[in-house]
């Protein structure tokens, strides 16, 4: 058994400054143009300038590198640069990151940066095209000839297992995509701005992979988003209320694979959640029925019911009808499923919304939330709490 350190990092650090480009499916313009954008808005937000900022962290999956996103955005000399692996499962990781290295003194002001073209670009739901010869595409490849070639395929699998073990119907996964994009239809800023849903509207859609429809999945989306972070200290001089990283972790799962951890001996849940929902509760000494407003991420709505019951709010199968009774404010913003999709960093950005009081469906009192990255991978998750 691995020896545990006590945890250091809470109250260490906060999310001071966010900024995001508009959503849009066809930005104009470069991957890079958009990092610039979106870093320029949240260091606006923050009251900051590129002067201050010395540490950069970003995904392995962008394009824009930290040393060309500093000079294009007018950054000097850095001091810490990251990137963090497996997609959308890194969102919450950056700021982990980033507030490690704050708390560490590596840095004094760390950007979060994601930004990309997927609707007009690279389409990340059109799935495995082309593999060079790697040990992960060696994984992948005892999947990808049985003809799971795209993550909708290889989340159907484990979502018609949940449906069979619990003896439900795919209309559970509809409460998640009416509840997102109820939100979504308040908020100028979402793609599906002005369009809620209904579960018929739900059950009518068509069939992506059954048991999976259209409304299932989320869009595909252009733009940028960026979060600035720095000493819980620091940022009390700033203008904005701070989001305090009272908890942050990474988990990963026995038997883990990217989507397609088919040989695990039980498809109804998500290890690599559990590890993250264990870190979280152990180290913020808090739990499920702390938390105020909860961001989870939302690229598949089963996988939504999913990290529900690993964090604990409800019992295993419960999470469709845990989301039906609204006993929890969910994806304030319209998730990915309504607002946009960028890999999670505009989650973080709303539940900082939400601990500033400044939300368009502001939770009265918010002090808490939990927000969660990429599921099926490798992931991360943070709790943020309102200073003071």
């Amino acid at each position: 058994m691995s020896i545990r350190r006590p945890d250091t990092l809470g109250g260490k650090a906060a999310i001071v400054g966010i900024g995001a480009t508009e959503f849009s499916k066809d930005s104009g313009r470069s991957e890079l143009k958009l990092a610039v954008e979106a870093v320029g808005a949240a260091l606006d937000d923050a009251g900051l300038t590129p002067a201050d900022v010395d540490g950069l962290v970003t995904f392995t999956m962008d394009t824009s590198p930290e040393i060309t996103v500093a000079q294009a955005a007018g950054i000097g000399e850095l001091s810490f640069f990251s990137r963090i692996h497996y997609g959308g499962g890194a969102a919450c990781a950056t700021v982990q990151q980033a507030a490690l290295a704050v708390a560490s003194g590596v840095a004094d002001v760390v950007v979060c940066y994601r930004a990309f073209n997927e609707r007009s670009g690279r389409r990340f739901g059109s799935g495995v095209q082309r593999r060079e010869p790697t040990a992960e595409g060696a994984a992948l490849g005892w999947n990808l000839p049985s003809g799971l070639l795209t993550p909708a395929s290889w989340v159907a699998m484990a979502a018609q297992r949940y449906l069979h073990t619990y003896g439900l119907g795919p209309e559970v996964f509809g409460q998640v995509a009416v509840v997102d994009r109820r939100h979504a239809a308040r908020n100028p800023a979402a793609y599906f701005y002005g369009k809620p849903i209904t579960l018929a509207d739900h059950a009518a859609s068509r069939w992506i992979v059954e048991p999976l429809r259209l409304l299932d999945c989320c869009q595909e989306t252009d733009g940028g988003q960026a979060l600035v972070v720095t000493s819980v200290e620091r940022a009390r001089d700033l203008p904005r209320p701070p989001a305090v990283v009272v908890a942050a972790a990474q988990g990963a799962g026995r038997s883990q694979e990217q989507m397609t951890s088919f040989y695990r001996d039980g498809l109804t849940g998500l290890p690599e959640t559990a590890v993250v929902a264990r870190q979280l509760w152990r180290s913020s000494g808090l739990s499920a029925a702390d938390i105020d407003v909860g961001i989870l991420y939302d690229h598949f709505t089963p996988f939504v019911l999913m990290q529900l019951e690993e964090f604990g709010f409800c019992g295993p199968g419960e999470g469709g009808a845990f989301v039906a009774a609204d006993t929890l404010p969910l994806n304030t913003h319209g998730g990915q499923l309504g607002e946009a999709y960028l890999h999670g960093m505009n989650g973080i950005a709303e539940a900082v919304r939400q601990l500033r009081g400044t939300s368009v469906n502001q939770v009265a009192g918010a002090a808490r939330a939990l927000v969660t990255a990429g599921t099926g991978v490798p992931t991360s998750g943070l709790v943020l709490g309102a200073d003071g």
